[in-house]
Order: structure tokens, then sequence, then C-alpha cells
């Protein structure tokens, strides 16, 4: 198939806008005249550090990020975030404590590696509905002296997103905010830490967005290595070492593009109009259910399943020889899962809604 003929709803890597990529390979082999490509020049040369520095400018811009935080492009996903946290925010290891909220697989997973540095309290979890709602504020029972609080702020496998922020007093919030940032305004100055990893909304994996506030640094653990360390990375401006390069190359125009959208305010209005198409036929649907809970769904996730296992099979089938790619819902939980994160068109919506449409009257009882 030609790529205009596809419509990929893969929940990361995820699909990134033809604009950007079209860009990238009329420079891939000589960046602004430079004569190389991106991916072959030094990172502490003139031309490269013009687009660190646009790209790390726009991030902070885009995200309107206070003077109190630094953003940070590292490496090792989302997931060395889940020990690079506890290491820097607890002072001694097998002393700290937090609160985590368990709302899904990765919060999950960031629990068990939490627990390896000090003591934690689960504040929330959803657990009892496999993960079908996000706790209310009223829910969350948070420790007074924890060091921080953390949780994810949109559950891919699962299809639920918090629609607000916690409130932890004076206590710092740690946010994994993957699958969902670049997608709708961020007030930074409530987060202590967001981290992102980039191949939901942002550029190809490998690069990691970490927005950190400044006071949080410097006191990490003593066993902590070097390169976990967020006081190393803001004292160096992320380049310790080689920076992922091409990606935050990538993220720049990523940026570039989203500004053509009207930015973060301009990309929300976007996605509540494709999440409202998908949620809106599951809701009157006779077939489909959608997995996830009014209040707690997901804008860019978003579950649903038949209740019949060789019914999604089909759907699933069927869809790909229709262009409509990567619908197979997470192998812990099956279904369908459509992805549809910043840079998936309105018309792919649209077309897998109506594609629902013609499979719901093919399998009628």
């Amino acid at each position: 198939m030609k790529r205009e003929e596809v419509f990929n709803f893969s929940a990361g890597p995820s699909v990134l806008p033809t604009e950007v990529l079209e860009i990238a390979g009329n420079e891939i082999l000589n960046y602004g005249g430079s004569g190389m490509s991106v991916m072959e020049m030094s990172h502490r040369s003139k031309v490269y550090l013009e687009i660190f520095e646009r790209t790390k400018s726009k991030m902070k811009s885009e995200l309107s990020v206070p003077e109190s935080h630094e953003v940070l492009f590292l490496q090792g996903g989302a997931s060395l975030q889940f020990s690079m946290v506890p290491m820097n925010l607890m002072s001694e290891l097998g002393k700290g404590k937090a609160d985590y909220a368990v709302t899904g697989n990765f919060a999950s997973i960031a629990t068990k590696e939490a627990k390896k540095y000090g003591t934690i309290n689960i504040a929330a979890s959803s657990e009892d509905k496999n993960h079908s709602y996000i706790p209310t504020q009223s829910d969350l029972k948070f420790s007074p002296d924890a060091d921080y609080f953390y949780y994810c702020a949109n559950n891919t496998i699962y299809g639920t997103e918090w629609q607000y922020v916690p409130e932890t007093g004076k206590v710092p919030i740690c946010c994994d905010m993957s699958s969902n940032i670049l997608s709708k305004p961020v007030d930074v100055s409530k987060y202590g830490i967001i981290f992102a990893g980039a191949q939901k909304n942002m550029a190809p994996a490998g690069l990691t967005v970490v927005i950190i506030d400044k006071s949080l640094a410097g006191k990490e653990m003593a066993c902590t290595p070097l390169m976990m360390s967020y006081k190393t990375m803001i004292e160096n401006d992320s380049m310790y070492n080689t920076p992922p390069c091409w990606n935050i190359y990538i993220l720049g125009l990523v940026l570039d593009w989203l500004e053509k959208q009207g930015g973060v305010k301009g990309m929300e209005k976007i996605k509540a109009e494709k999440a409202a198409l998908l949620y809106d036929f599951l809701d009157g649907s006779s077939l489909f259910n959608a997995c996830a809970e009014k209040g707690s769904r997901s804008d860019m996730n978003v579950t649903f399943r038949t209740g019949d296992e060789a019914k999604d099979e089909d759907f699933c089938k069927g869809a790909t020889k229709l262009g409509l790619t990567n619908l197979k819902g997470h192998r812990k939980v099956g279904g369908m899962r459509a992805s549809i994160y910043n840079a998936q068109p309105i018309e792919g919506v649209a077309k897998l809604v109506e594609y629902m449409k013609e499979f719901e009257v093919a399998n009628r009882v």
C-alpha cells in the first residue's frame, strides 16, 4: 500500500505528521547547506547547537514552562525514569517514601521499581475494575511525609486518562505524560517532574523529554549513577554525553507542525473532535463496547471490543485490508485499541468509524 492509503493506529511508535517526514527526508543528506545529515554532525557543532537550542526553546514556549523548571532531552525511555525518579527524589536508599496511583500497566511497573529504593504507599488503585476508571481526588490516600506522588496521566493499554491534576499539598507531583503530552495545555508549575517517551506525540523512539523543577535536583542517593542524576544533566544541558541528536531534530519539526495546528490549545480541540467521533459511535453501538468508563476515557487511546474474540480478530483482519492498521488491543487485554495521537488525521478516524458501522451491520445477530 501507499502511505496515503494507510491510517496507522499504533500505540507507539506511532504515526508522525507526513509534513515532518517529508521535510526530514528532503534534509536527510544535507541539512541547511552543511553538506551533512543531522545524524552525522557533531552534537557540539554550531549548526547542531542551533537545532538543539531552537527545539528546547519551542518546547518551553509550547508548554509555557516557567523559569523554575528545566527541559532535559534524555535517553532510556520513560521506563528509565521509573528508577531515576526515586533515586533522585529519595535522598537515602531505603529511607525515602512516595505515594503511587496504580491505574494501569506502566504505573504498576513504576511502582514495583520504586519499591527497590524506598517505602511505597499505594495512594489509589483501579485494579479492582481492570483499570477501567481513574480514581477521584477523594479516593487518593496520601502520606503527609511523602517525598513525591506519582501517577501516569494516560494509560495506553486500558484507554483511561486523568481529567484533573491531583491536589497533594506541598508534596511534589511526578507525572508520566508519555502518551498525552502536547495534546492539551498543561500547568507545568503544578508538577515537580513531568517525563515522556517521545514515540507517541513527539518524535521517534529513543528520546525522553523531562521537565523538572530545578529545586528538586541535587538530592539524589549516593548510589545514583552519574548518567541518572538530574543535577548532572541540568548542569550539562542534557549533553554530558551525546544526546539523541536526530530525535531532537525531529521533535523540533513536530513542534513547528504543532504550531500550525494552533499549538496545544488548537490540538486540544482537534483531539476532542476525533475522540468524540469514536466514542459517540461506541455509545450507540449494538455490537461494540467501550472498555473505559465515562469520565475516565482517554482521548489518545480508545479501547473497545465486541465481547467475542473471534469477531474481534475478524474485525482487525478486515481493518488491515482497508489500510486501518495496528488496531489489535494489547496482549494483556485483547479487544481493539485505536490510538489517535496528534498526528492521526481526523479522516483516519472517520474511515475507522465507517468500517465499524459496516462491520456491525454485517455481524448483526
